[in-house]
Formats: C-alpha cells, structure tokens, sequence
C-alpha cells in the first residue's frame, strides 16, 4: 500500500452525499431539495475528478488511503483507498447519479409515494450513491460486505414506491430477498477469508492488502472462490440467478433501473475479491467463468429478441453484454482485463443513457411498450436519434466506446477459448437485431400513438444530460489510450499476482 493521503478525500466523497440526503430530507419543497440534491451530486462528481488528479497513474498500489478501527476486538478498520482498477468508477457513479437525478425531476407521484416527505426520493437516491461509493473504496472486506448490503434499503423503497405498475412492490421484494440470499455466501465466502488468512500462522485479519499477500490452501481457495461467485453471481447477474433482472427493469423507475444496469457491482466483485483472493481455484475453474459468461451472452440476446418493451430489451441486452465482460474475465490477462473494465465504465454511460431516454419518453407517452409506440420520430426527432445512438454504442459499434472493450475481450477470447469466443461473435449479430428491430417498430413508421402527437422533445435540462454521455462515448471510442494506459499498471499487478500464486 502506498502512503495514508494527507486529506481525507474518498471520506468526503462519502460523505457529501449523505450530508446531501439528510438536507434533502428536510427541505420542505420539492423544487428545493431537488437543487440540493443535484448541488451535492455535483460536488461529488467534483471530488471524484479531484481524485483522478491526485491520483499517480503509474503506480499499481492502494492509494489515497483512509484508516480508523472500527471493531478492534476481530481486527476489523475503516479502510477506504483505489488503485487503477476502482480509480475510474467513482467519477463513472457519480455522473451516473447526476443523470438520475436529473432524470427524476417533474416526475409523477405514484400514490403510493404521496405521504413520503417531497425530499426522501432525492434522498434516498444519495444514500444509494454513498453505499455504491464505497463498495468501489472499501478496502476491507467487512466494510466492503456492510456497504454492499446497503445498497438494497434504498433500491427497495425507490422501487416499491416510486415504481411504475402494479408489479412493483413485487418486483421490489424479490429484488430484495434475492440479493439478502445472495449476501449469506457472499459473507461466507468472506469469514472463510479471514479464518483462512489465520490458519496460515497470523491474526485474523480483514483488509484487502494482507489477504492479497496471503496464499491460501488449494481446498480453502476452492471454497473461498465458488462461495464468492456465488454471492457475486447474484448481482451480475448470472444464469439462472437472473430472474429479478426483467421484474425490476419493468417495475422500477426508469431512472433506478439505469442506475442498476449502468453499474455492474457484481462484476467489479468477482475481479476485486473473488479472482485475486482464490488465484489458484479460479484458474483451474476457468471453464466456469468462461461457460456462465457463454450462457449469458446468447441466452441475453435471444431473450431480448422476444421482448415487446423497450425496457425488457434493454435490460436482456445488458444480461448479454456483462456476459461478455465474465467470459474475459476467463482469459485471466492484461489486454482482456482492460477491455472487461473499459465495457463496465461503458455501461455506466451507454446502457444507463439508453434508460435515461427512456424515462424521458415514458414521462410523454406513459408506456415503452412496442404495441403502444411507432413513429416517434416525427414528433422527437432528437429523442428517437439519442436512443439509436446509445442503441449502436451498446452493441459495439466503431468509434464509440463501446468498440475498443469488446474488441479486447473477443481477441483474448478467441485465444483462450475458441468456441466461446465464436459464440460470442455470433451473439453480436443477434444483439443487433434485438436492438434494430424494436427501434424500428416504435421510433419509425406511422404515429400511433395520441399521447404523442402533441409530445415535444427533449427539454434544454434532458439534451444536456444527454450530451455530456454522448461525447464521453465518441471521445473513448476514438481515442481510448488514455483509459488503457492508466488501466494497465493495475492490469499487469493483477494478472502477475495471479501467474505468482
């Protein structure tokens, strides 16, 4: 690990936004907590560009750390630092959360939200972002276990409340008993760490750092790694732990269910904790990883080929593309590890502007259902051509961002396993049809539906929120070396920790 930071700077980027929920909570108006809440996201996406800055690209070890004892008594600390591999995700959420928020102004009141407090959506929309913070910051596992399980009190009520539908409450329930499910062998997985960690001659200890210097027994390893992949799996999500994808994409606000599918915890789990700390298990069960993500891949873009809603296509198109991402993983090297993080940070852009489009049409037209849509295009010209655009980008078209990731991955794949890498090109060209061909029955063609033909188009406040996305993809995808050289230390320590042990 590097030095302590001389200022506190990943505390307080967890701490302004839940200073933001507690002054959005009590502010009376609407319209007020709505400017605080935006007015707190935007200092943290501030403080997450501050961090790049400080940040020393060159060098692959924890840094800006931030230590307390927490509990003592088991050797457990408030540890918060980044390397090159969680660096880029902090400023990735907190733009993320600018849009949702954004998103969510002027928005309906569902009946069941109209006895909350005007602030608590805004609020609890920041409590989310602090917890998904600092599952990219923690760098102890109980932390890391304590933030992640957080995450899921605010999606609940944002969903259960502020949802669309009949199915919501439902939708929030499942989602929320999945993941509690989901957390026991996550933090198994973790205890086995510790106990491990002490078997080998120390003290029981939690912190990222002396667990990664640590080679656990082959028979510990395997445990260690399929009760991670497992707890992790859930929240990918993995075939067949997948079930409350399409619910909550139909049931959840639309601008939550950006937040869930632009950011991919699960994933950043299996190559924060579950890889590096089971290196040996995670070799030898490479075909795992390899067949999940193969799975995922084609069951996602067959699935979103019969889909009649935008937003069932959307969230089974994303199912294939995190896919994609654990089929790299598989290949266990630099170049794959690069492209799998490159197509995390492009999801958090690409697949959660396509949802922000569709909170924006759902706000004009109350449906995203293909039988209610058609012709779009006349009436939002400049809706229909963002929805494409992040369309293409989510499929990998040349010249954005989502291009270099894939490319990366399939390379590498196509080394290490043929066959899957073939099937994954092959889902590709599907992918393509699940996207073409639903833009085309609800955006082209004749008006149909009436709610539409007095609708306008994208407001100033939307077409910004939507441009600031749509320039990051063109920049990345043109000209992506900068990401993939501050990438590539962490890469390297990684994928040589992995070859060491």
């Amino acid at each position: 690990m590097s030095e302590p930071a001389s200022w506190p700077l990943l505390s307080t980027l967890l701490s302004l936004p839940l200073l933001g929920a507690l002054l959005a909570t009590l502010w009376r108006r609407e319209a007020g907590a709505q400017w605080v809440a935006l007015s707190s996201a935007v200092l943290t996406l501030l403080c997450s560009l501050l961090i790049v800055a400080t940040f020393d690209s060159q060098d692959p070890d924890f840094q800006l750390l931030d230590s307390a004892s927490w509990i003592p008594g088991v050797n457990i600390h408030y540890l918060v630092g980044v390397d090159g591999l969680s660096l880029l995700f902090l400023p990735a959420t907190a733009l993320l959360f600018c849009g949702a928020i954004v998103a969510g102004w002027r928005r309906r009141h569902a009946p069941a939200a109209a006895a909350a407090p005007p602030g608590v959506y805004f609020a609890l929309l920041l409590l989310l972002e602090a917890a998904t913070l600092g599952v990219f910051c923690a760098l102890d596992s109980i932390l890391f276990f304590c933030f992640w399980e957080f995450t899921l009190l605010p999606l609940y009520f944002l969903v259960s409340l502020w949802g669309l539908g009949a199915s919501r409450q439902a939708a929030a329930v499942r989602y929320f008993l999945v993941m509690l499910a989901g957390g026991v062998p996550l933090l198994f997985g973790l205890l086995a760490l510790a106990f491990g960690h002490a078997e080998q001659g120390g003290a029981l200890h939690f912190d990222l750092p002396t667990l990664l210097a640590t080679a656990l027994p082959e028979r510990t390893q395997y445990l260690v790694f399929l009760l991670l992949l497992a707890g992790f799996g859930v929240k990918v999500p993995l075939l067949p732990l997948h079930t409350w994808l399409p619910a909550l994409a139909m049931g959840a606000p639309a601008a939550v269910t950006a937040v869930l599918v632009g950011l991919k915890l699960g994933v950043y789990g299996l190559i924060r904790f579950a890889i590096p700390l089971a290196p040996l298990a995670a070799r030898e069960l490479h075909w795992l990883l390899a067949g999940f993500g193969t799975v995922a891949i084609l069951y996602g873009s067959v699935a979103a080929l019969a889909q009649s809603n935008l937003r069932a296509v959307l969230a089974y198109a994303s199912l294939s593309h995190v896919g994609l991402v654990v089929l790299g993983l598989a290949s266990f090297s630099v170049s794959a590890l690069q492209g799998a993080l490159l197509q995390l940070l492009h999801f958090s852009v690409a697949a959660s502007g396509g949802f922000l489009v569709l909170a924006f049409l759902q706000r004009r037209s109350d449906s995203t259902d293909l039988s209610q849509l058609g012709g779009v295009i006349h009436r939002m010209p400049l809706l229909s051509g963002f929805f494409l655009f992040f369309g293409l980008a989510g499929i990998g078209l040349p010249g954005t961002s989502g291009f270099p990731g894939e490319l990366l991955i399939i390379v590498e794949t196509l080394h290490s396993h043929t066959g899957a890498g073939l099937a994954a090109l092959f889902a590709m060209v599907l992918a393509a049809a699940a996207f073409l061909s639903p833009f085309r029955q609800a955006f082209l063609g004749p008006l149909r539906n009436p709610d539409l033909a007095t609708a306008e188009d994208l407001l100033p406040r939307e077409l910004a929120l939507l441009l600031l996305p749509t320039l990051l993809i063109l920049a990345v995808g043109v000209y992506p070396r900068p990401i993939l050289e501050l990438l590539r230390p962490s890469a390297e320590a990684w994928v040589a920790a992995l070859a060491g042990l």
